[in-house]
């Protein structure tokens, strides 16, 4: 199935929904670029070479819709967006499109006026917008799966639950895996979490989530506040994993990732030039933009600006091995 959808404005498909995709390997979303640059092969059945070349790439998704599983490959010429699907998930995947690429995350109001640095990224990246997958369990597990630990240990668990325990993704593309739903979730045995370095405590929070999947995919209908608050009656979700959920799923424009371990010294950095801080003194440099706070966080995260480091790299200790 395919359809088009004109955003009236610049659309960055890639820059919006790059944030979904957890490390280049992520099984259920990958990138194809007019050089297919993050390893991935060419697409095939899905948009043509050449408005690939020209709009900027193609971002392909596989999930588990209400309807059943889907895949769904978007991409952009200027305001025309193509989108392609397949499977039984295929005509939801299409009509939540427009939304998927932040049709309803309206930044007009966001008041850039104090900082030229940050009206300047917003300039120059006019396409991009919050992402709202309203899938909530796709986008809790993996953020479960990133508690307390290194990006690297959490894409790895994630890229071996799905091709462990998801199944193949329906379309032309052999490389991409719609995750388990809350039944298969349930069905892997503690050994088989530990093999992929999941430790008891994040067990338990996906088994939990998964236990009451269905309350949670409810939080789409919920006032933003509502939907933070229920994600946050999970045992093991707290106020991190419950923004990293929402900012994804949901699209939520105020809600900050605090306690994350390196979002408030990159804050910090930014507006004051120091190398560290905490989450107390990011809140207060982010409270001028109260309501639209992850806007902010974004715009950050793209000026390209970096915290400094500061002695050897974490070594992390593999679980697997104990």
């Amino acid at each position: 199935m395919e359809r088009e959808w004109d955003g009236g404005r610049p659309v960055d498909v890639i820059g919006t929904l790059g944030v979904l995709r957890r490390g280049t390997g992520d099984p259920a979303h990958r990138v194809d670029s007019p050089t297919d640059e993050d390893g991935g092969p060419p697409t095939d059945g899905g948009v043509a070479r050449g408005d690939v070349a020209r709009g900027g790439g193609t971002f392909w998704w596989a999930c588990a819709t209400p309807a059943g599983a889907g895949t769904l490959a978007l991409s952009a010429i200027g305001s025309l967006v193509t989108t392609r699907a397949w499977g039984a998930g295929a005509s939801w995947l299409l009509d939540r499109a427009p939304l998927l690429l932040g049709e309803g995350d309206d930044w007009s109001e966001l008041d850039l006026s104090a900082q030229p640095r940050l009206a300047d990224v917003a300039r120059r990246h006019q396409g991009i917008r919050l992402p709202s997958t309203g899938v909530v369990l796709d986008s809790l597990v993996p953020a479960v799966l990133e508690q307390r630990v290194t990006g690297g240990e959490a894409h790895t668990a994630w890229r071996g639950l799905l091709r462990r325990f998801g199944q193949r993704a329906p379309g032309p593309r052999t490389d991409l895996w719609v995750p388990p739903g809350p039944t298969e979730l349930l069905a892997v045995p503690t050994w088989d979490w530990h093999r992929l370095g999941v430790d008891a405590r994040r067990q338990r929070a996906i088994r939990a989530a998964a236990t009451v999947a269905a309350r949670l995919e409810q939080c789409v209908s919920l006032t933003p506040d509502a939907a933070l608050a229920r994600l946050q009656v999970v045992p093991g979700v707290g106020q991190w994993t419950a923004a990293e959920t929402a900012q994804r799923a949901l699209g939520h424009p105020d809600a900050v990732s605090v306690g994350d371990y390196h979002l408030a010294d990159l804050v910090v950095h930014f507006f004051t030039g120091r190398a560290r801080g905490t989450d107390t003194e990011m809140l207060d440099l982010l409270a001028p933009w109260a309501g639209q706070r992850q806007r902010i966080v974004r715009l950050i995260e793209l000026s390209g600006v970096r915290k400094p480091k500061f002695g050897p790299r974490y070594a992390p200790v593999d679980i697997r091995r104990l």
